[in-house]
C-alpha cells in the first residue's frame, strides 16, 4: 500500500489569507515571535551537544586518565545513561505538557539540566559524572516534549514546517559548539580540558530558564483550558499585529476551536491506549516509531558517538586530528539540515525521506567496503575515502532522518494525542539510543568493518518502509493534517453512515456528539481550497 498522497495542486486552506507582503524580516511582531521561537529551539542543542562532548572527551587524554581509561562497556554506560534518565521522565512528561502548558514545563526541564551541568562539571568520580548525566536526560525529556509542539503551535502557518523541522536540525548546533569547545580546551593541562565543556552544556538552559517566562503560550493549549480570549489575543498579536478580526486569525482560532471540540466530544479516551483504538491512531504511531528508530539505526550512532574509535581503527590516532574531523564533520552536518529544513514545504516530506534513505544507504555501503580494504590490506587511500564517505553519508542524512522526523511526527498528530505521541517518539528514540551506545563500541571492537553490514542490510529495509507508508503532508495546517489519518473512516465510526446522522436513527434521537461532527464537518467543506484525499492513507 503506497502512502496517500495529497494533490499537489491545491493549497491549503489559509494560503489565500496570507498577507503577500508580511515576512519575517519586515513585521516587529513577526520577529518578535521568531526570537522566542529560537529560544525553543536551542532546546535541541542541548541533546547535540551531548553527544559531540562524550566523542570528544573520548579523545581527551585528561578526561580518560581522570576516569582511569574506560572499557568499551563503561564507555556504554557513560553515553547510555542519559537517555536511561530520558526513560525516567518519559511516563511524566505529556501529563506536565498537557497540564501545566507548554512553556512552563521547558522551564521545569530547563531547571533541572543547570543543576546536572553543574554537577558534571563539578564531578568528582565516575558515579557523580553518571548521576549528572542522567538528571540531564531527565530534565531533557521535559523540556524537549514541550519545546517542538509548542513551535508547532505559535509559529506564523508559512513557517511552522521550516522553523520545526530547524528544531532537530540544531541538534548540529549543540555538536559543533561542544565540539570546538573540546578541541579549545584540549591543551589546558588539567581537568578543566573537560569540566568546561561540561559546564557550557547548560548554556541553553540558563537562558532558557530566565528569559522562557515571557514565552506566549500554546493557542491550543490555551483553547483546551476554556481561556479562549486569551488564546485568540495571542493569535491576534503575533500573527495579524493585534487585529483579533484579521481573516487569517478567525480562521486559525475557528479551526482550532473546532478540532479541540471535536476531539473533547467524540474523543472521549484520550488515554496511552487511544494511540492504538482507531486505524487512523494505528497508522500514526506505526510511522512515527518506525521514524524514530531509523533516525538512530541508520549507522548515524556510530560516527556520533564514536569516530574517534572509528579513526583510531584506521590509524588516525593523533587527538588533535579526530578533534578538528568531528570539529569539521558538525559543522558540515548543520549545514545540509538548515538547507533541508528551508526546503521541507517545496520538495515534501516523502522525496526528501526517500532521497535521504536511499543517499544514505549508498554512502554506507562506501563506508563499509572502504573501512573493509583498509582493515585487510592496510591501504592508506582506504582510509581516507572512508572519511570522505562519512562526510557524505552526512549531508544525506541530514537532507530528513535529523530535520524531518520532529516535525513530522508532530504535525501529523491531532491535538489531543500531541503530547503522548510525542513522548512515544521520544522514548522510542531513547531505546534506540541506548541499545546503539551499548553495542556499537563491543560490536566494532570484536568484528571491525563487518559489523557494518548489518546496517547494510537494516537501511534497504527503511527505504523500502518509507516508500510505502509515509504520507505527503507539504503546505497543510496541523488540524487539515490529521484529517489525513482520520478522513471518513472516523466520521463512519462515530456516526454509522460517513457525513451525517446513523441511517438507522431517528433525526430527534441524534446524540450531541453527532451535532458536534456535523458541524466539524460543516466547517470542513467551507474549506473550498483545501487539498482533496485521496482514501489510501
Amino acid at each position: 500500500m503506497v502512502g496517500g498522497i495529497v494533490s499537489a495542486e491545491k493549497q491549503s486552506g489559509f494560503t489565500h489569507l496570507l498577507d503577500p507582503n508580511k515576512k519575517w524580516f519586515n513585521n516587529r511582531r513577526l520577529l518578535t515571535l521568531n526570537a522566542w521561537i529560537v529560544l525553543l529551539l536551542i532546546t535541541s542543542c542541548t541533546n547535540g551537544y551531548d553527544g559531540s562532548m562524550m566523542n570528544s572527551l573520548q579523545s581527551l587524554p585528561q578526561w580518560k586518565d581522570y576516569f582511569n581509561h574506560p572499557t568499551p562497556s563503561q564507555l556504554g554506560l557513560l553515553n547510555a545513561i542519559q537517555n536511561i534518565g530520558s526513560l525516567a521522565g518519559y511516563p511524566f512528561a505529556p501529563y506536565l505538557s498537557d497540564g501545566l502548558g507548554r512553556r512552563r514545563t521547558v522551564i521545569f526541564g530547563a531547571s533541572i539540566m543547570c543543576l546536572a551541568a553543574i554537577i558534571q562539571a563539578a564531578a568528582q568520580s565516575v558515579g557523580m559524572f553518571i548521576g549528572a548525566r542522567f538528571l540531564i536526560g531527565l530534565g531533557l525529556t521535559f523540556a524537549a516534549n514541550a519545546a517542538p509542539m509548542l513551535v508547532s503551535e505559535i509559529s506564523y502557518p508559512p513557517y511552522r514546517a521550516p522553523l520545526t523541522a530547524t528544531y532537530n536540525s540544531l541538534w548540529n548546533l549543540g555538536a559543533i559548539i561542544a565540539a570546538w569547545t573540546t578541541f579549545g580546551t584540549f591543551r589546558i593541562p588539567s581537568t578543566w580540558a573537560w569540566r568546561t565543556p561540561s559546564a557550557i552544556q547548560g548554556l541553553p538552559s540558563v537562558l532558557q530558564l530566565f528569559l522562557a517566562w515571557n514565552l506566549p503560550e500554546s493557542p491550543r493549549w490555551l483553547v483546551s483550558k476554556g481561556r479562549e480570549e486569551q488564546a485568540l489575543r495571542t493569535l491576534a498579536y503575533y500573527h495579524a499585529d493585534g487585529n483579533p478580526q484579521d481573516p487569517l486569525v478567525q480562521y486559525e482560532f475557528n479551526e482550532i476551536k473546532a478540532a479541540i471540540e471535536f476531539d473533547r466530544d467524540v474523543v472521549a479516551n484520550i488515554g496511552w491506549k487511544s494511540l492504538f483504538n482507531t486505524p487512523g491512531n494505528r497508522k500514526r504511531m506505526r510511522i512515527i516509531i518506525a521514524i524514530a528508530v531509523f533516525s538512530q539505526w541508520s549507522g548515524n550512532g556510530i560516527a556520533s558517538y564514536y569516530l574517534n574509535q572509528i579513526l583510531t581503527d584506521i590509524d588516525i590516532t593523533d587527538p588533535t586530528v579526530q578533534l578538528l574531523i568531528n570539529g569539521i564533520l558538525t559543522i558540515w552536518s548543520l549545514l545540509w539540515a538548515l538547507i533541508a529544513s528551508g526546503l521541507i514545504d517545496k520538495l515534501g516530506r516523502r522525496l526528501l525521506f526517500l532521497t535521504s534513505t536511499i543517499g544514505v544507504l549508498f554512502a554506507w555501503i562506501a563506508q563499509t567496503v572502504s573501512f573493509a580494504v583498509f582493515w585487510e590490506h592496510g591501504i592508506p587511500a582506504a582510509a581516507h575515502s572512508l572519511i570522505a564517505f562519512i562526510f557524505l553519508f552526512s549531508c544525506f542524512y541530514g537532507l530528513a532522518l535529523s530535520p524531518l522526523i520532529v516535525v513530522y511526527t508532530v504535525e501529523i498528530l491531532p491535538y489531543h494525542l500531541r503530547a503522548k505521541g510525542f513522548t512515544v517518539f521520544n522514548f522510542t528514540i531513547s531505546l534506540a539510543l541506548i541499545f546503539n551506545q551499548y553495542t556499537n563500541p563491543i560490536a566494532l571492537a570484536h568484528l571491525a568493518w563487518k559489523y557494518y553490514i548489518i546496517y547494510c542490510c537494516w537501511i534497504v529495509f527503511e527505504i523500502v518502509f518509507l516508500y510505502l507508508y509515509v504520507v505527503e503532508t507539504k503546505n497543510l495546517t496541523l488540524e487539515e493534517t490529521a484529517a489525513l489519518f482520520d478522513g471518513e473512516a472516523a466520521i463512519e465510526e462515530i456516526t454509522g453512515n460517513g457525513f451525517g446522522p446513523a441511517k438507522d436513527k431517528p433525526k430527534e434521537q441524534e446524540s450531541s456528539t453527532e451535532k458536534e461532527v456535523a458541524q466539524f464537518i460543516e466547517i470542513e467543506d467551507i474549506r473550498k481550497d483545501s487539498p482533496f484525499l485521496t482514501k489510501d492513507v
